[in-house]
């Protein structure tokens, strides 16, 4: 038996600007994106304008990990904690580590310096501005 697992991301109306976020700062190629508008009208559920343009899914590509990402559907109870689940990202070059980093700690919160540790020659953690929460570990070399 084989299962696939990925991270899927779920914003309280801005998944479009998360999305292209980490598209750039994780040199991910967004797959697809889906609308809550794509979706046959439903009279039963009729949509506004406004929440016809939110994503109901995106699939972002980052190396050969899926990111997948959703915004709540509106009315629907979120809650915005990047602590309980973290990403790990492991990146082979310190430059590399070093310029995804930056790009995530833009408007974000460095909680660990990048630096040198037991198991790795360049670790830190930082907390990006959608709350989300990253380890950026590179791998020594064996």
């Amino acid at each position: 038996m084989s299962i696939g697992l990925n991270p899927y991301f779920v914003f309280n109306g801005n998944t479009r600007e998360a999305l292209h976020f980490y598209e750039k700062a994780l040199r991910g190629s967004v797959v697809g994106i889906m609308t809550f508008g794509d979706l046959p009208d439903n009279p039963d559920h009729p949509l506004t304008e406004e929440m016809k343009s939110l994503i109901m899914h995106a699939h972002l590509k980052v190396g050969s990990a899926d990111l997948m990402f959703s915004d709540t559907f509106p009315g629907t109870a979120h809650q915005a904690d990047g602590d309980t689940v973290q990403i790990a990202i492991h990146p082979t070059e310190e430059t590399e580590a070093r310029e995804i980093f930056a790009a995530l700690g833009d408007g974000g919160q460095v909680v660990m310096p990048l630096q040198k540790t037991d198991w790795s020659p360049l670790y830190g953690i930082v907390k990006d501005r959608f709350g989300v929460t990253f380890q950026v570990n590179v791998t020594e070399e064996e």
